[in-house]
């Protein structure tokens, strides 16, 4: 199925679940919706905080079509979004439309899913996608730098690997440094923060074998978290794992 195929199944509710695995080698995005009076404050926070944003696109005030996606539209092509009032999570939908104002601002940011198809390129499980799971996502005590309203501590994902691929998969991700590049950390998630590795703060938690390690990187669920401190009128984002389709190639973001 191509990409514009799965864009319309995810419109028309045929898919409403995670996206992990099911584009091949095209670009997952992450969805930060704002009014166009916080845009400049979120888009100098990216730019200082790019491992965990990394900046696809930008779109035009009260526009919803990505120039790097056919025939999309931001406000339906999202399996679920997150709709945030004040920094509170309000309710979970499938479609943005009854929400949508012509001064929000659509921010398109890079997804880790591009460099998992690059591990399974590599020949190298992954464990989340063959358990038909969301990936693991947790908060953590890595700060961002702040930017106007915007500040608060990295959210990671994490998927365990062989000790033995530990170096291997951080070889493949490093070649991708705009969709979050190499590991921020492997081993101990204590070490960042995360208190409890079985309750993950987004996603589903993922088993780690006595001969695996975790591995986390930055994710762009950020932004959600950061948000929560900011307190913005009104944030839209994508649900975690549940991403934007581009027709991009992954390869185009590989160094």
């Amino acid at each position: 199925m191509n990409t514009e195929s799965i864009r319309m199944a995810i419109r028309n509710g045929e898919h409403s679940g995670p996206t992990s695995g099911i584009s091949g080698d095209k670009v997952q995005a992450n969805l930060a919706i704002l009014p166009k009076e916080y845009a400049f404050d979120f888009l100098l926070f990216a730019m200082r905080n790019n491992k965990p944003v990394p900046i696809i696109e930008v779109l035009e005030a009260g526009g919803f079509v990505s120039r790097y996606a056919k025939n999309s539209d931001i406000r339906t092509d999202v399996p679920l979004y997150n709709i945030y009032k004040d920094g509170e999570l309000l309710e979970t939908v499938s479609d943005i439309t009854n929400y949508w104002r012509d001064d929000f601002v659509t921010f398109l940011i890079g997804c880790s899913f591009t460099f998992e198809q690059a591990i399974l390129d590599a020949g190298i499980n992954i464990k989340h996608i063959d358990e038909g799971r969301n990936v693991a996502m947790y908060k953590t005590n890595i700060k961002t730098e702040p930017a106007g309203i915007f500040s608060g501590d990295t959210v990671v994902s994490m998927r365990p690997f062989k000790k033995e691929l530990v170096d291997k998969v951080t070889e493949i991700t490093n070649e991708f440094p705009n969709m979050h590049g190499g590991p921020v950390h492997a081993g101990d998630p204590a070490a960042i923060g995360i208190e409890d590795i079985d309750a993950p703060d987004y996603g589903d938690a993922i088993e780690i074998a006595p001969d695996e390690v975790p591995v986390f990187w930055a994710c762009g669920v950020t932004p959600q978290n950061v948000v929560l401190n900011a307190k913005p009128e009104i944030l839209i984002s994508h649900a975690p794992g549940h991403m934007f389709i581009t027709d991009i190639n992954n390869e185009e973001y590989k160094n």
